[in-house]
């Protein structure tokens, strides 16, 4: 294992409320403080405070957002600053969801969908991979992170470590492959397959997406290992070691396989003669049916469908204990960061009871064995038995933090001197058309402007209506996917959009020292929207900005919008205060625009090819193209042919 030294680099030093919120968290830390908070307002660089902690601390970490937006902004903000190191990206890899369902009253079953992001299950495998090989390790996750996964030393032991000079068959290897879930495709060759021409051995690892393995072999002995570019064939390195994780984080040998397989056969049977002596034969044939089938796939194939149900079995749990998480996988000193710990404890706090009535139905009605309800989130109580020492870092804590905090280290002055911005309440009387005069009034000064709604339906209404009058808007909310949000955030910041329309992402976290406007429209109806810790976050999004203002639209002034108000004119009292002490002139924030995670890469790549190498991609993009029109997928095909166009466009400039 590595022992590379966590070192930031960077030319900023901490300032403001940054050394005295360091040293005291620091001290907390080495004086074995369980729980300690970091309450910085927005923009204070809270993110660089959790940085300079890191390094002080010298541990591998896990930082926690309660969504991808926020989880995606902070890994690239870590690894910028810790270029050196490895910080890695764990979410849900589901680009969308429909989990496995039963709704007794209508007798509807809902089969299980599923669109799996490849490139954050990439991300995923990375992550998972990186805390075996190293200590220098930060992973950025959202609260998946709870969610079952497979047994760490499992895991572990069936990596294939390779060597030159090793006497292993090729045909040994292959079956190990085969075994960890690789399966071979000799003509499209993608993360999880691996490839055969005669002794070379081509495997492409499920942590990378564009560099795969070559095993050359001589006889019974691997001869040459290489690292080669998937796309050109070209070999990168040579490697004295290679560890070829699995492709599935459920995986179990096959000398344990048997054993769990039989273990779910007996429990099958058993549960089909409760069924039958409860006179529910139609759920007992059902469950027969349906598990037997997953047990042929498990024996012919080492997986199925659903695999995930089964994982007790494969991980030696008993019925009711805590499932394997990505927890599992960090040593036992490390440390916890808890973002925005006011909105992400209670999302943690909730995922177990959502996830157990749903599979009371699906138990209950013959459509899964009670194993099931192993596979599961954590409950809150174990999730708290996993956590060494914790830092909850937000600007409005929590009940649960507060009362648990043994320390609360804070931050109001903001290392730029940027204060806490204006806030402005407006009638609601034509709202609309004061809104549309303040963004163009702010777009001219060269700002950005966000706007928060109540509704997904007003958000993408507004969106429409704003384009309508000439300014370049977007909406986002839940339903727009992962990598798709990013991209906007980015497009805001470039100058591309102008106007982002949204809910509640546009709350938490988001470092957009463009924005120079922030809109609040029906600021004065009660709910958890609009609550005085939704507001002052809210509020924030203006405060990287030294123009940075805000306009409540509302009728009445409610208490949570007083309590926002004058919390906002206490820190920015005391802000300018500070700024003339030490006579600091606010500046806004510069900060270039630069997404680290893998596809934003690729990009990159394709810009640094040459003509030459140009004009071969688009050859094998049209290739791809063909194929997809041929398998009837249009979908992918349109993706392929304005991939393809916008290449083509950057060969003819470059004539």
């Amino acid at each position: 294992m590595k022992e590379n030294k966590f070192k930031i680099v960077s030319d900023k030093v901490p300032k403001g409320d940054q050394p005295q919120a360091i040293e005291s968290i620091v001290t907390g830390l080495n004086d074995g403080l369980r729980t300690q908070i970091l309450q910085g307002v927005t923009g204070s660089g809270k993110t660089f405070t959790m940085a300079s902690i890191i390094e002080k601390m010298q541990r591998p970490t896990i930082v926690i957002a309660h969504n991808k937006t926020l989880a995606a902004q902070l890994c690239n903000e870590f690894r910028e600053l810790f270029p050196n190191n490895a910080v890695n990206y764990f979410v849900s890899y589901y680009d969308y969801y429909q989990p496995e369902a039963y709704i007794a009253s209508s007798d509807t079953y809902i089969e299980k969908e599923l669109s799996i992001n490849d490139e954050i299950d990439k991300l995923r495998h990375s992550a998972t991979c990186s805390l075996f090989e190293r200590r220098d390790v930060i992973i950025v996750a959202s609260v998946s992170c709870i969610y079952g996964l497979g047994e760490p030393s499992e895991y572990h032991n069936m990596a294939i470590s390779l060597r030159p000079g090793m006497e292993i068959s090729r045909d040994k290897v292959i079956e190990r492959l085969v075994a960890n879930q690789f399966k071979r495709n000799d003509f499209d060759f993608v993360r999880g397959t691996f490839r055969v021409r005669g002794d070379v051995l081509d495997v492409f690892p499920a942590q990378n997406s564009e560099v795969c393995l070559r095993i050359e072999f001589f006889g019974d002995t691997i001869d040459r290992i290489c690292e080669v570019e998937a796309v050109s064939g070209k070999v990168t390195a040579t490697l004295e070691h290679v560890a070829i994780y699995p492709a599935s984080h459920y995986v179990v040998g096959s000398d344990k396989l048997e054993k769990c397989i039989q273990n779910i056969e007996d429990d099958m049977n058993k549960e089909v003669q409760a069924f039958l002596d409860a006179d529910k034969p139609l759920e007992a044939e059902r469950l027969k049916q349906r598990t037997s089938y997953d047990i042929e796939m498990l024996r012919e194939m080492g997986y199925t469908t659903g695999i995930e149900n089964y994982s007790r079995y494969f991980d030696g749990r008993k019925p009711g204990q805590m499932p394997y998480t990505l927890l599992d996988y960090f040593p036992d000193d490390y440390l916890m960061f808890i973002d925005e710990s006011h909105m992400t404890i209670p999302q943690i706090r909730a995922m177990y009871n959502g996830d157990r009535a749903r599979k009371d139905s699906l138990v209950g009605y013959g459509f899964r064995l009670k194993s099931a309800y192993d596979n599961r989130p954590l409950k809150f109580d174990e999730f708290e038995s996993k956590i060494g020492q914790l830092v909850c870092v937000s600007a409005t804590p929590g009940p649960y933090e507060l009362e648990r905090a043994d320390n609360i280290a804070e931050q109001i002055i903001r290392p730029t001197g940027l204060l806490d911005p204006i806030v402005e309440v407006k009638p609601t009387k034509n709202q609309i058309d004061d809104l549309i005069s303040e963004v163009n009034k702010a777009i001219e000064d060269g700002g950005r402007v966000l706007i928060t709604t109540l509704t997904k339906k007003m958000a993408e209404n507004l969106s429409g209506y704003l384009i309508e009058h000439g300014i370049k808007t977007t909406y986002l909310h839940s339903e727009i996917k992962t990598m798709e949000r990013i991209e906007i955030l980015d497009a805001l910041r470039s100058g591309e959009t102008d106007v982002i329309v949204g809910i509640n992402l546009l709350r938490e976290g988001l470092d957009l020292p463009e924005v120079s406007l922030v809109c609040i429209l029906d600021a004065d109806k009660e709910g958890f929207l609009r609550s005085s810790g939704a507001l002052i976050q809210t509020i924030g999004r203006a405060a990287r900005n030294a123009n940075g203002r805000v306009i409540m639209y509302a009728d009445t002034i409610t208490g949570n919008m007083k309590k926002a108000i004058d919390d906002t004119a206490r820190r920015r009292k005391l802000q300018q205060e500070f700024n003339k002490k030490h006579g600091i002139v606010p500046k806004t924030i510069v900060k270039k625009i630069n997404n680290t995670l893998q596809i934003t890469k690729k990009e990159e790549n394709k810009k640094k090819m040459t003509d030459e190498e140009l004009e071969k991609f688009v050859t094998e993009l049209r290739l791809e193209m063909d194929k997809a029109v041929a398998e009837l997928d249009f979908e992918r095909a349109i993706e392929l042919r304005d991939s393809i166009n916008e290449l083509t466009k950057k060969t003819k400039k470059n004539k």
